[in-house]
């Protein structure tokens, strides 16, 4: 393998990995946050121990999270130099202003509020939390502000400087706000969220199934549903946004997506395809008709361009080369993000069920044979691969570009890298990032399999 291509390994793996522990810190910050302001609220002492309980799994991941993040900034150094000279003066400012105001409002509130149990008044205390659960979901919002210009480059024009083209930024303000990230922004954010409420389903499954602590899970349980089925609904809605920008802005990954190689009007959308990407065909196609213009338009008809209509529009206007992206991995990891959300609706709908309006589950005869608090604790894997395989298409259907249509990825990479350093640096990383998982599975599941505390503290005061 050449350098770009083993660079582009080594950080798609450093993100899948990262990626793990970023939407549950997402999710698990607001969670936590709201089982204590019921806390607060009502004084009860189960609404404590469920904050104390889930908050120690929330900070074990956050740990990861941040170890694992830092390495991905040291890479857009080393491996894609060519990149960061390009991009610089643009993704500097947002990854600036994540560290210092997100990152540290989260990080500092968060060490007020582990610390400050019993020495906080109650209300600070459980304003730290909150702070901090905003921080982190602002950490998130400054990281797609930087990735929506890869997606979508606004407010910038291209200079030589130094022989050496890059991209100035020119208004701030249409960085931030870029069409892309009000769908981009929302769409990952309740990702994380569902994340973190299936994590508690599955794991106040586990303990419901031992019959222990009943009270604390139980409720634990009704709230991950409720915010695990609020969340996945919120996700698809603007996942189909988010679709119907893609229509427009890269046609291209709509149609990779889709494996649609001739432009339609209108558009089938795919029931089952056999997608033979050298030939450029599909030897088996059934198409749902309209469906595709529906999701592209919300109309059943309106034309959906096709794979080799936009590669020749693009050679005349980029000059020759492939523009077509890898349309087998395109069109199965779109497929599989879709069918795990739609089982996750499902399960966190049926768990409301469960939990809430047990007369009304023990009507459907089908259900009552089914172990299904044991399906719901490995229904934990779902959103993580629901996670994995949305970046895996949002960034593997926008190549051959790194900075669509301004920067190829075979452009991007460190030009003094030989295939050997990026190897050796390829195994280390993947070992070491490897481990970390494991740790932190060990981490998250040993502490998960005990029973929260249920010594009585002092009452914390407002003054």
């Amino acid at each position: 393998m050449d350098v770009t291509t083993l660079s582009q390994w080594q950080f798609a793996i450093t993100c899948v990995y990262h990626f793990f522990f970023v939407p549950l810190t997402l999710g698990l910050s607001i969670l936590t946050a709201i089982m204590q302001t019921f806390y607060y609220r009502t004084g009860d002492e189960v609404y404590r121990q469920m904050t104390k309980f889930w908050g120690k799994l929330f900070l074990i991941n956050f740990a990861m999270g941040v170890v694992t993040g830092i390495v991905m900034e040291f890479q857009f150094g080393m491996n894609w130099a060519s990149y960061s000279r390009f991009v610089g003066d643009i993704f500097g400012a947002p990854l600036a202003i994540e560290a210092l105001l997100a990152f540290f409002l989260e990080s500092t509130f968060l060490g007020l509020w582990i610390f400050g149990w019993e020495k906080l008044p109650k209300g600070l205390h459980l304003t730290a939390i909150w702070l901090a659960a905003i921080g982190s979901n602002l950490s998130a919002l400054w990281i797609l502000i930087a990735n929506s210009f890869m997606q979508n480059p606004v407010g910038y024009k291209v200079e030589i400087i130094d022989g050496v083209r890059r991209a100035i930024m020119t208004d701030f303000g249409a960085l931030v706000f870029n069409p892309n990230i009000f769908t981009q922004f929302p769409h990952t954010i309740f990702s994380g969220y569902a994340t973190a409420g299936f994590f508690v389903l599955g794991i106040s499954a586990w303990h419901l199934l031992r019959q222990k602590e009943s009270e604390v899970f139980r409720r634990s349980f009704k709230f991950a549903a409720i915010f695990g089925l609020i969340s996945v609904l919120l996700v698809a809605l603007f996942g189909h946004q988010q679709a119907q920008r893609l229509v427009v802005t890269q046609p291209m990954k709509m149609a990779a997506a889709e494996a649609l190689w001739i432009s339609a009007d209108p558009a089938g959308l795919s029931l089952f395809s056999i997608v033979n990407e050298s030939a450029q065909e599909n030897p088996v196609d059934l198409r749902i008709p309209g469906g595709l213009s529906f999701l592209s338009y919300n109309t059943f008809t309106g034309q959906v361009r096709g794979i080799k209509d936009i590669q020749a529009e693009y050679e005349q206007t980029y000059g020759q080369g492939n523009y077509i992206p890898p349309v087998f991995i395109s069109f199965w990891t779109f497929r599989i993000m879709v069918g795990a959300a739609m089982l996750m609706i499902l399960l966190a709908a049926l768990g409301w069920i469960y939990i809430a309006k047990p007369k009304w589950y023990a009507k459907i005869p089908l259900l009552n044979k089914l172990p299904f608090l044991k399906i719901l604790l490995f229904s934990i894997a779902l959103p993580y691969i629901a996670n994995t395989t949305g970046w895996l298409l949002t960034e593997l259907g926008r190549q051959p570009w790194v900075v669509f249509k301004e920067l190829k990825t075979a452009e991007a990479a460190s030009p003094t890298l030989t295939p050997g350093m990026v190897l050796f640096t390829l195994v280390v990383f993947t070992l070491v990032y490897g481990a970390l998982m494991v740790a932190d599975v060990h981490l998250l599941t040993k502490f998960a399999k005990k029973a929260p505390e249920l010594a009585p503290v002092p009452v914390q005061k407002d003054k």
